[in-house]
Parts: structure tokens; sequence; C-alpha cells
């Protein structure tokens, strides 16, 4: 998929990620690395692995599938599926969502990762009267 050490490092750790494996990103994260996703901002490898203990604290099983990569010198970008399964959302059935992430690169590891992601659809539509609002919000817009 990626031609680059740290690009294959990435996808591996990703495609392999779960609730019983989250050492596995310090392999691929750089320990000034700088996370962006729509929720949050981070600085730093220990406060990235903090977060992902947190959210992966949260839920029965996660799974990314890895469908496309463009890469150009120390920069990609990774279009993936994500699936997952959380304990207060949608009954704990899946829920598979579509994003990218872009990845900049230093000394082999992972420096800049920022995710582009449907929060609406990964979250608030899985909670119950605000998932109701947000879905007619959707409809009506869509209509207009």
């Amino acid at each position: 998929m990626g031609s680059s050490s740290w690009l294959q490092n990435f996808i591996r750790v990703y495609s392999e990620l779960g609730t019983d494996n989250l050492g596995s990103l310090i392999e691929v994260y750089h320990p000034n690395v700088q996370f962006i996703d729509p929720m949050h901002q981070l600085n730093g490898r220990d406060a990235l692995v903090s977060y992902f203990d947190q959210l992966y604290s949260k839920i029965l099983s996660c799974h990314f599938v890895i469908e496309h990569v463009i890469e150009s010198n120390n920069e990609a970008a990774v279009y993936w599926t994500m699936t997952f399964r959380h304990f207060q959302l949608n009954k704990k059935a899946p829920i598979t969502i579509q994003g990218h992430s872009h990845l900049k690169a230093s000394e082999e590891q992972v420096i800049y990762h920022r995710d582009y992601l449907d929060v609406g659809a990964m979250l608030y539509e899985h909670v119950p009267l605000l998932g109701k609002l947000i879905r007619s919000i959707k409809h009506r817009v869509s209509r207009a």
C-alpha cells in the first residue's frame, strides 16, 4: 500500500489495533506528535496514548480497514473505514464510518496526524433523542 517504512508501520498498527494492543501506537508516533480530530487536539505521544486508552476503555471492539493511501515525500493521506461497538451507543451494535487521516512523518515516525470524519455519524446520531433530531435536520437540509 505504501512504500515508506513509516507509512507501512502505521498501516500495519492500525490494521491490527484493538483494545488489547494500544501499546503498539508507541512504535509509529513521534514523541512530539500533534494529533487533531474533530473533538480533540493533543500534543505529544504520551497524551495521544492516554487519549486512546480512554477512548478504547468505552468500546467493545474497533477495527480499521485501510481503503486507499496517497503518499508524497514525508506526507500521506490514508482513507479508512472504522467499525466499532460502543457500550452506550446503538445498543452495542456495530457502527461503521468512513474517514481519512492526513499524516506527516519525521525521523520515520508520524509527527502530525489529523483525522477527518463525520462525528454526527459516529456519535451523535446514535444517542436516542439527539440522534432523532440530527437525522431530522439532515433530512430537511437535503430536501432544501
